[in-house]
């Protein structure tokens, strides 16, 4: 109760003009003053899926490097700033990466962990570099207010704490995929497809045992001595032995299985349909794929009847996942960096730079120059180019 009190008191001590949302009391309830860890494992989703499953390994991939690759265009109000400092910045964000390199890991973060964090190295107000953190060694430090007061980077067993509230620009940038039951955290595309990428996985391995063992799965030794008499311990370890030894494995496939005292072998078998994984490990790979928002055809899955060739595939990767997770980092670094500029900057991907799309813009190109009703600065508008200067205004 005394919490409870402390909690709702405060809510009348806000500064005149001050903004406070007024659900933060709630959270702090349960989390104030402490850490709340990520609730998922980071290396395992890393080992599981990146690192051993080609599906979600390509996936991934495939984003992020195209992610990463998309140009930018700043914006201070409506007006383009080719040469903004901010575009400097994120194209050479540190003396070790350029900036797909960057660009490309803050992707590959956020896909595999469901978040992204990005450190900025300031001079004064200026941020001079940007440094991609690992999620794994995050955590967030939630305030009085219930959000995030700073994030703790831990390596080592030696902690980094940056707080929110030094300086003018905050220095961490944290970068969320959308989570319905966390406050703090996002959630990576992997855990949703976690049960199929376990059976893609179980399969691949299950189907290379098998073929280790010569694609036979198995086989019983039957023992038909005296009646009542069975074999010793020593015995049955000796014939175990020899059977690891001389006939497991691809190698040894064909090789006669010489038996005496009563040994006679049953070969188990399994049917065509039951030693068929393509179709079990297709089902899988198309639900991965579905989770990350790919076209199963730009993965080589067969039987995909949705797109009518790898244009439109194509197409579709960059309109439903590669662009709208592009607008919303770029978004949230021209919210995040524009202060430092001072000014309020817009940055958006220049969408006439992406050749997967080029057939569309040329579509549209043509249909604003036969628009007679259309003057030239409202088809300027029409795709984002904005009004002419006044001095070029056509008399």
């Amino acid at each position: 109760m005394k919490l409870i009190n402390r909690l709702l008191s405060l809510r009348g001590r806000a500064a005149p003009g001050q903004k406070r949302s007024r659900v933060g009391p709630l959270i702090a309830l349960h989390e104030a003053g402490r850490a709340v860890w990520t609730p998922r494992d980071y290396v395992a989703l890393s080992r599981e899926g990146y690192e051993r499953n080609p599906v979600v390994h390509r996936c991934i991939r495939l984003i992020a490097e195209a992610a990463a690759q998309t140009p930018l265009v700043a914006k201070v109000g409506s007006r383009e700033v080719p040469e903004h400092p901010a575009l400097a910045l994120i194209e050479r964000p540190n003396p070790r990466q350029g900036g797909i390199a960057f660009r490309e890991m803050l992707v590959g973060h956020l896909m595999v962990a469901g978040n992204a964090y990005v450190e900025a190295v300031s001079a004064g107000r200026e941020p001079r570099e940007l440094y991609a953190l690992r999620p794994d060694r995050m955590r967030v430090v939630p305030g009085r207010d219930g959000w995030p007061e700073a994030y703790d980077y831990t390596v080592g067993g030696d902690t980094v704490r940056f707080r929110q509230d030094e300086g003018g620009l905050p220095p961490i940038l944290h970068l969320t995929l959308f989570h319905p039951v966390d406050d703090h955290y996002g959630l990576s595309p992997i855990e949703p497809a976690a049960v199929s990428l376990d059976i893609h996985n179980a399969a691949g391995s299950w189907h290379k045992a098998l073929l280790d063992n010569a694609a036979r799965p198995s086989g019983a030794l039957v023992y038909d001595g005296p009646e009542g008499a069975t074999l010793t311990e020593a015995q049955f370890e000796r014939l175990k032995q020899e059977l690891e030894d001389s006939f497991q494995g691809a190698r040894n496939a064909g090789r006669p299985l010489l038996l005496e005292g009563g040994l006679d072998w049953k070969p188990l078998s399994l049917t065509p349909a039951e030693l068929d994984f393509v179709a079990a490990k297709g089902v899988a790979a198309r639900e991965i794929a579905l989770a990350f928002g790919v076209p199963p055809l730009l993965l080589g899955l067969p039987g995909d009847n949705t797109h009518a060739n790898f244009a439109e595939a194509n197409r579709a990767l960059w309109r439903q996942t590669v662009i709208p997770l592009v607008r919303r980092t770029a978004q949230s670094l021209a919210q995040w960096l524009g202060p430092a500029f001072g000014d309020e900057l817009v940055l958006e991907p220049d969408l006439d730079a992406i050749e997967a799309l080029a057939d569309e813009r040329e579509s549209l190109w043509r249909r604003l120059g036969a628009a007679t009703f259309l003057d030239e600065d409202e088809k300027r508008e029409a795709v984002g180019y904005g009004r002419r200067a006044s001095g070029k205004e056509a008399s």
